[in-house]
């Protein structure tokens, strides 16, 4: 186990631009809405975007923590740690695979979690190299594929599930992003990536659709300001449903401890 972690989950994609990211910080402060001390690691070396998602400036650096060790910054109410905190991220990290891994591995395990019922690790899309460290190095509790109801998305999503099911580490369920196109000034709902690939996955691999999630403008304003939709607008119907997706997990991860749950309550 990492110190100071009770449980880990993986939020992943087969494929970019399904909007896994949002999709994991919002899961994240949800999870920490409904009482839970939660953590998210920004695993996408090449392209970290939580640093942005989060509100967290430019150039600010985690402290130290003694010998090799760091304290994750807080924001929001949850702890993160992420590349974009190391480096400046207007210049292009040039690495081979084994170097990813490795300032992924470092950023796992040289982070001195507080006490953390569940962290979150925002996968960077596909099945490489930071997918098998994960699955190698890491006790992984469950993972959260997020998909479009497209076609071509529900492919790469099918290789995510099948690949985290190969490192036998259990699919929680699957998030449908932009599932529904809402307009902003009629309020007419039309499905653009097409309907109900989230339940058909979820059918085929005898796992639960966790959610459907609409494309609205304000999800993707709100994260690229800082403050995701579930501390944008609690009381919104977007954080309702990250709040009922967060709860699912929770539940998921406390029926697979054998002497009972073993995600506690926060007193704050």
């Amino acid at each position: 186990m990492i110190e100071g972690v009770k449980h880990i989950v993986a939020v992943a994609s087969g494929k970019g631009g399904v909007g896994k990211s949002t999709v994991a910080v919002n899961l994240a402060l949800a999870a920490a809405a409904e009482g839970y001390r939660v953590g998210i690691l920004d695993a996408d070396i090449h392209g970290p975007s939580q640093a942005r998602m989060l509100g967290v400036g430019e150039g600010v650096r985690p402290q130290e923590a003694g010998e090799n060790r760091m304290r994750p910054l807080e924001a929001h109410g949850i702890q993160a740690m992420s590349m974009a905190f190391m480096v400046d991220i207007r210049e292009p990290m040039v690495w081979r695979g084994p170097m990813v891994a490795g300032a992924f591995q470092q950023l796992l395990t040289q982070t001195q979690w507080d006490d953390l019922d569940v962290l979150f690790i925002d996968m960077p899309p596909g099945t490489g190299d930071i997918q098998l460290t994960l699955a190698q190095k890491v006790p992984v509790d469950g993972a959260v594929i997020v998909t479009t109801p497209q076609d071509i998305a529900l492919l790469d999503a099918r290789k995510g599930i099948e690949m985290f099911r190969k490192v036998n580490v259990p699919v929680l369920g699957v998030v449908e992003n932009m599932s529904l196109h809402l307009c902003s000034n009629c309020g007419h709902a039309e499905p653009i990536f097409g309907e109900g690939g989230g339940e058909r996955i979820a059918e085929e691999y005898q796992t639960r659709l966790l959610g459907r999630l609409p494309l609205t403008l304000a999800i993707r304003e709100q994260v690229d300001g800082g403050r995701p939709s579930v501390v944008a607008e609690p009381d919104g119907e977007v954080t309702a449903t990250f709040r009922d997706m967060a709860r699912q997990v929770a539940a998921q991860l406390a029926a697979q401890s054998p002497e009972g749950p073993s995600i506690s309550f926060s007193d704050d």
